[in-house]
């Protein structure tokens, strides 16, 4: 047990998750398509997520995305038409598992997304609280790893998820759990705070499929 834990300590370590990041929003507008042999289209419809639309047809959300040429997920309209490869639409539907959806951590306003800027490599997405600091488990699942001052992310947290998943919660002012606990989804188990360089209160969450970093907007309600 252990070995372990010194082993995804060390993980985690090489995977350096600091930055800040602010990036330009393009908001593509719902369109009707045509029909074109080998294509098939997907309506939005309230609440779905890429997340989701993409585990409908059995597809990564990375090649939904790259498909549709999604930069910003916040501006996914609904009624909007996604491409689907036709031999997708054959596969047997993913139930709408909503356990298995993730939700917001904290209720706020995204002050840095995931991209880049001030010369840092933002691998997840910076919340502000617009009301309570108290930070919910996105998903539910195992609390894997906690650390006091974890770079400049002060008191971090990260939780495993089934499906390879992992969700990080850094610059916490207080921790309500420990490794090893079950966690639900919507539990509170921090509170946001201040640590590193921004004097600001501000929760850094990220989502991560193994060590690759996710965009959380693509997994994330609108």
């Amino acid at each position: 047990m252990r070995r372990f834990a010194d082993y995804l300590i060390f993980g985690f370590l090489a995977l350096a998750f600091i930055g800040c990041a602010t990036a330009p929003k393009v908001s593509v507008p719902a369109v009707s398509l045509k029909a074109v042999p080998g294509l098939s289209y997907h309506k939005v419809t309230k609440g779905q997520t890429l997340w989701r639309i993409a585990r409908l047809y059995g597809m990564d959300v990375e090649e939904l995305v790259s498909m549709n040429n999604i930069q910003d997920s916040s501006k996914l309209e609904v009624g909007r038409q996604l491409i689907i490869p036709t031999e997708r639409k054959t596969r047997t539907a993913l139930p709408n598992n909503v356990e298995e959806d993730f939700i917001w951590p904290v209720k706020g306003k995204v002050v840095s997304a995931f991209s880049q800027a001030d010369n840092a490599l933002n691998k997840g997405i910076n919340i502000e609280p617009s009301r309570s600091a108290d930070v919910l488990a996105s998903r539910g699942g195992k609390v894997a790893f906690f650390n006091d001052d974890f770079l400049d992310l002060g008191k971090t947290i990260i939780l495993e998820h089934p499906g390879g998943f992992w969700t990080v919660y850094g610059r916490n002012l207080e921790v309500y759990v420990k490794p090893g606990d079950e966690v639900v989804k919507g539990m509170v188990i921090a509170k946001a705070g201040i640590a590193g360089r921004g004097r600001k209160t501000y929760l850094h969450f990220e989502i991560r499929k193994g060590s690759k970093a996710q965009n959380p907007l693509f997994y994330l309600p609108n």
